[in-house]
């Protein structure tokens, strides 16, 4: 198979129509070759006319470690050109950082979950290129997490960094699929298209990601595909006191990790709770001490995530409904216990809001967790018709 940067580089047809345009790269370390060559540096080589650069968050290094650490614009030292940050002073391209190239590739790995902030990034891409009539081309690339789509649709009103429209946690769609949704949805009147993979089976070996490439981070913790199936899920305790794994070698493939919690009757709970949630993959007791963040030097009790291996089924792995359980398996055992992170902490830089709604869109999950008497029903029914909803709104638009 191929990606879009192997189609655009090795097809003349596709390559020849860059000649004489000024062209800019959405780009970071994932951004490669089949051939592990970085896109930048294969684009130049191939004679394309790049006169930008161009990072989203984590840089285009993605040398930023933590969330909400900002990136300075700089320039290229070996082409020379300027390379603009979308997560430092702006994250919406500027009329200055758009009059820099005539069309704009954009060729970032995504994990497939709405809170990837490299989602907002081409939405806010397309919203400017539309405004300054240039070119938006998605150098396609797999959804790692495949087809499955699940979660609550953002509710109107709740829209931030890390939740750009109303779209499900787990989408379901690759970046090019993505774009056209946003146009349609928007009305955006812009020059779109997109360099579609060859022969991507998300519903073959690798379930999304193909099991013959390499796995590069696209951010610092985003280190596997097993993190990448569980994203959708655990990303919600970046809402919690409890530690995602920050500061570890496994962060965002834990269901929690605490010093005062005792994992294994978490995890006694959740079988009692909703056993059926916990399908598809295995869950794992386990220890760690954070190097930094959360809980950074104590000793955790956690339960790690297994998608993968011969414990993943992918059809009946759900990361959001199992994060939930989680967090419900909690509060049934401490009902007094903090889980919620307050509205002290500025979560994508939003205010007076708790970081767990803006994760989520809305309050919906919080409240069925807080909520003494709610069952798992509560929540299939809040979940369901709007997983149902997005799958039927993006059936036309699925290119593979």
């Amino acid at each position: 198979m191929k990606f879009g940067i192997d189609r655009l580089l090795t097809e003349p047809e596709l390559l020849n129509q860059l000649t004489g345009k000024r062209v800019a790269l959405v780009a970071h370390p994932a951004s490669v070759t089949v051939d592990l060559t970085h896109s930048l540096d294969a684009l130049i080589a191939a004679g394309v006319n790049v006169t930008s650069a161009f990072g989203p968050q984590h840089g285009l290094k993605g040398d930023k470690q933590d969330n909400m650490v900002e990136t300075a614009d700089e320039t290229d030292p070996q082409y020379g050109i300027p390379v603009f940050s979308l997560y430092g002073e702006v994250r919406r391209p500027t009329g200055q950082m758009m009059s820099s190239a005539d069309v704009f590739l954009f060729d970032l790995q995504d994990l497939g979950c709405r809170i990837y902030t490299f989602v907002t990034t081409l939405l806010y891409l397309l919203e400017e290129a539309a405004r300054h009539g240039k070119s938006v081309w998605v150098l396609d690339r797999p959804n790692p997490a495949g087809r499955p789509v699940e979660g609550t649709l953002l509710v109107p009103g709740h829209e931030s960094f890390v939740g750009a429209a109303p779209m499900p946690m787990r989408h379901g769609l690759t970046m090019g699929e993505m774009g056209h949704w946003f146009i349609r949805h928007f009305g955006l009147d812009v020059d779109y298209r997109v360099i579609e993979m060859l022969d991507w089976l998300p519903e073959g070996p690798g379930h999304g990601w193909p099991s013959d490439r390499v796995w590069i981070n696209p951010s610092p913790n985003a280190a596997n595909v097993n993190m990448a199936r569980a994203y959708a899920g655990t990303v919600m305790i970046e809402g919690a006191t409890l530690s995602e794994g920050r500061g570890t070698t496994r962060p965002l493939e834990v269901l929690f990790g605490a010093p005062d919690l005792d994992a294994k009757a978490v995890l006694a709970e959740m079988h009692r709770f909703a056993p059926e949630w916990l399908a598809g993959c295995a869950i794992r007791e386990c220890w760690f001490e954070p190097t930094f963040h959360k809980h950074a030097h104590q000793l955790c009790s956690a339960l790690m995530i297994h998608a993968e291996g011969p414990f993943y089924d992918h059809e009946d792995f759900r990361p959001w409904r199992l994060q939930a359980l989680a967090f419900k398996a909690i509060r049934n055992l401490h009902a007094d216990y903090p889980i919620w992170r307050g509205k002290d902490f500025k979560y994508e830089y939003t205010d007076d809001v708790l970081a767990i709604d803006v994760i989520n869109g809305g309050p919906a999950l919080r409240e069925w967790v807080d909520d003494p008497s709610s069952t798992p029903a509560d929540l299939e029914a809040l979940a369901a018709p709007d997983e149902a909803r997005w799958r039927e709104d993006v059936a036309d638009l699925l290119l593979y």
